[in-house]
């Protein structure tokens, strides 16, 4: 298909960020509303707080499990239809888990849920390798990832209005219908190739495909995992995205029980409170991605993404520890939801380091930083609910979550956007 010549740029590539951030506010619907609904479903099952721990685990292990997988599958497939799998699956299993009828049933379709959303955020990053310059991605993944959050806290809202005159199980379905429309958008507007699009000039495509490196044969076989591996970049970036991935679920999983158990917050207030850490956080993941970008245009791109790292982390540390030390519940809250904020600094860079080594393999790359990411929220949920079990105490999540915030500042401090993750892309953007 020939492209329309015109001095000004289309801006094709802005719809493109639109479907990524609905996209992102679609998948968030269920996982923010699940804690929200928590002491809804426990009473119905009659679960304990360990026996719930493990319906947030299943979903998060098989989310790991099949991270990688269903990246890769989009670098050779195209994301196209592998989005459309991935939402249509969401959609499903948000109606089967309001059919659910006991524990065991629950347990098992939030597993295969998790297993059919995984690779989600992964595929975001290989759209935005095609479709997104170099110079805009921090601001995009921003972008993103504030809509995200956006979706997250006015979930936590939404639920806490409607479950006096709704149960559990219609929400549900409310919300399952939302992703059908999503997919049959997508499928319908989106192309793999922006040059295949009708709405791309060809000036709009020389501003994609500036910096971008070109297209080539994907590797596989252990030859080409044990180069990714070994690679010092992609090591660092599993173990500074952990902290990371921690803080969110804790915040839509144990948050809204802390605050009603430990510190006395009434239903009616809870909602609000619980989504204060997403609502905070919805500035400062773009502001990450922003500054990223101001930085990386002035003091090249090192500089650019280690800097919302390393000051992010380092002041969520201090404000998760004041946070578990307060006795005010209204100051337990706010710093909580603050740490929550400055953490996020670090998301979009991230990312679009992901993006930056990556290049060709960014969708591998980036689900191998997810996928580790979700290790820790894994180990986190078991840990959090038998402390309450056994101890009551609700210290443990906020010591584990600022022994992972030091660990992720020292990790930043380290990381190297400038050093591709194979020879095939060996330019770098100084």
């Amino acid at each position: 298909m020939s492209l329309q010549h015109s001095a000004r740029p289309t801006h094709a590539r802005y719809i493109v960020i639109f479907f990524m951030v609905t996209l992102a506010m679609v998948t968030y619907l269920d996982r923010a509303c699940i804690g929200i609904m928590k002491s809804s479903i426990q009473a119905e099952f009659g679960l304990t707080e360990g026996q719930f721990s493990w319906v947030f685990f299943s979903f998060i292990l098989a989310y790991a499990m099949f991270e990688i997988p269903t990246a890769r599958w989009a670098e050779r497939r195209g994301t196209k239809n592998v989005f459309s799998r991935i939402v249509a699956w969401w959609s499903v299993f948000t109606l089967m888990t309001a059919a659910s009828w006991n524990y065991v049933s629950l347990v098992v379709t939030r597993f295969l849920f998790g297993a059919g959303e995984a690779g989600a955020f992964p595929c975001m990053a290989r759209v935005m390798a095609r479709w997104i310059p170099f110079k805009e991605r921090g601001t995009a993944k921003g972008i993103f990832f504030a809509g995200a959050y956006a979706s997250g806290a006015l979930t936590a809202v939404i639920v806490t209005a409607l479950l006096p005159f709704f149960t559990w199980r219609v929400i549900l379905v409310m919300f399952g219908l939302v992703g059908f429309i999503w997919v049959v958008a997508w499928h319908l507007w989106y192309r793999d190739d922006p040059a295949q699009h009708p709405a791309v000039n060809a000036a709009e495509l020389e501003v994609i495909a500036k910096d971008r490196p070109p297209e080539v044969a994907h590797p596989g076989g252990w030859p080409f995992w044990s180069n990714l591996l070994r690679q010092r970049n992609v090591r660092l970036l599993c173990f500074l995205y952990m902290p990371n991935c921690a803080t969110f679920y804790f915040c839509i999983t144990w948050l809204p029980s802390y605050l009603q158990n430990q510190h006395g917050f009434e239903k009616t207030q809870l909602g609000w409170v619980a989504s204060l850490p997403l609502f905070a956080s919805i500035g400062t993941q773009f502001f990450g991605g922003y500054i990223s970008d101001v930085l990386t245009r002035r003091y090249g791109v090192t500089v650019g993404r280690r800097t919302p790292g390393i000051i992010g982390y380092s002041l969520a540390a201090v404000l998760i520890v004041l946070a578990s030390t307060s006795s005010s519940p209204v100051l337990a809250a706010s710093f909580i939801a603050l740490a929550a904020a400055t953490c996020m600094l670090t998301t979009a860079p991230a990312w679009s380091t992901c993006v930056d080594i990556g290049r060709e393999n960014a969708g591998t790359v980036s689900a191998a930083m997810n996928t580790s990411g979700q290790v820790a929220a894994i180990a986190a949920q078991p840990i959090i609910g038998y402390s309450l079990d056994w101890f009551n105490n609700w210290n443990v999540p906020f010591w584990l979550l600022a022994a992972l915030f030091v660990m992720g500042a020292i990790c930043w401090a380290f990381v190297e956007p400038t050093k591709p993750v194979t020879a095939s892309t060996a330019a770098v953007y100084r």
